[in-house]
């Protein structure tokens, strides 16, 4: 497991700089066992309350979110624990939105506040984060703002995200199983899509 003398500069350094965009959303086992090897023991203490002294400033806060939502979907992918984190990183995202800390980061690296949001089971939460994309995202990356959409759509529907459920060993509906064998999350983005150039 990592060392846990790691500072906020290097969660930001690896996955800003050295990932960047064009890594962060595809899967590669490569890039998971190189987090893992990286920050699994720094995402521990955090998850243990010990790091949040992070959320004290708008960057070491974008690093504590990056921590605790993006990184442990990499480090436990297919995994019940991949969700673990996601509650302390909500309440940090919400921390951080309130102060305002969100427009004091530039995009594409905004979108990490609202991730959190985007992430939740709850459809307050993902109203919010669709609004948050919408108003403070710059409209030329329309990707944030339909992904959004698309999770909210999944929200509205079923109240949780059905592809999480075996992961979670969480029973299907009957509902979701016919909507996962319809295309799944990657029908409600192609539908949104095709929604959104009709209009």
């Amino acid at each position: 497991m990592a060392a846990t003398n790691a500072e906020p500069q290097d969660v930001l350094n690896f996955w800003l700089d050295d990932v960047g965009p064009a890594g962060w959303y595809n899967s590669s086992e490569t890039l998971d066992a190189d987090i893992r090897a990286r920050f699994e023991g720094l995402w521990d203490e955090a998850q243990a309350g010990k790091l949040n002294h992070w959320l004290t400033n708008p960057t070491d806060a974008l690093a504590f979110l990056i921590l605790t939502d993006q990184f442990p979907r990499n480090m436990f992918r297919d995994t019940g624990k991949a969700f673990s984190s996601d509650r302390i990183a909500l309440a940090a995202a919400k921390l951080a939105i309130e102060k305002g800390w969100d427009m004091r980061v530039e995009a594409p690296a905004r979108q990490f506040f609202y991730l959190p949001l985007m992430h939740s089971e709850n459809l307050c939460d993902q109203d919010r984060c669709v609004r948050l994309m919408c108003e403070r995202m710059p409209k030329s990356d329309g990707s944030n703002l339909l992904h959004a959409r698309a999770h909210r759509e999944v929200i509205r529907q079923f109240g949780r995200f059905p592809y999480r459920n075996a992961a979670l060993s969480r029973s299907f509906t009957a509902q979701e199983t016919s909507y996962l064998d319809a295309g799944g999350y990657g029908r409600t983005v192609k539908d949104l899509r095709a929604e959104l150039q009709a209009a």
